[in-house]
C-alpha cells in the first residue's frame, strides 16, 4: 500500500485535533461537525482504516515512525547548500 508523506499526515492530525476541540465546544454547530467529519473521512482513507479511532492511532504511529530522531515540537535545522 502506498503511504502519504508524514508531513501531510501530521498536518491532517493537527487539523483533526483543532476541529475535534471545536466540535466539543459547540456540538450542535452543523458547519463545525461537517468539517470534522470530512477530516475524519480523509484521515480514514489515507490511513486505510474504517473508524476514526483506528485512523488516529495509525496516523500517530506512522508519524512517530517517520520521524524517530526528533522530539515532539522540535524543529530540524537543515544546512544550506550554496
Amino acid at each position: 500500500m502506498l503511504m502519504p508523506d508524514a508531513g501531510v499526515i501530521a498536518g491532517l492530525m493537527a487539523r483533526y485535533r483543532a476541529q475535534e476541540r471545536r466540535v466539543l465546544v459547540a456540538p450542535h454547530d452543523p458547519r463545525a461537525r461537517s468539517r470534522f467529519e470530512d477530516t475524519v473521512y480523509t484521515l480514514c482513507v489515507l490511513m486505510g482504516r474504517r473508524t476514526a479511532a483506528e485512523a488516529v492511532i495509525a496516523a500517530e504511529r506512522y508519524i512517530a515512525q517517520a520521524r524517530p530522531d526528533r522530539r515532539p515540537g522540535e524543529r530540524r535545522i537543515t544546512p544550506r547548500r550554496f
